[in-house]
């Protein structure tokens, strides 16, 4: 479970990373890829994925989007804290 410092740093992560240009979270963001209860449809690991090699991800999707999402290389410290973020999204 993400504590409160994490999720404050991969809140951080997540605009440095204009991660708002393809996703929205409460409305704020590019609606057509909401990131709302994410933390309970994937899990840290999936996300983590999704964030790092997005192929991998999309070649297990039946249906295949539109927008690709380009893999992001992130520092470990800001990668935890960004999916730690990403999993308190419930």
């Amino acid at each position: 479970l993400a504590i409160a410092q994490d999720v404050e740093k991969g809140k951080a992560v997540y605009a440095a990373n204009k991660c708002q240009t393809c996703h929205a979270i409460e409305g704020k963001g590019n609606k057509k890829s909401p990131l709302d209860g994410v933390g309970a449809k994937l899990s840290a690991a999936d996300i983590r994925t999704w964030i790092t090699d997005p192929k991998s991800m999309e070649a297990k999707m039946t249906e295949k989007p539109k927008i690709h999402m380009k893999a992001y290389k992130l520092a470990e410290a800001d990668l935890t804290a960004l999916v730690g973020y990403l999993q308190s999204l419930k």
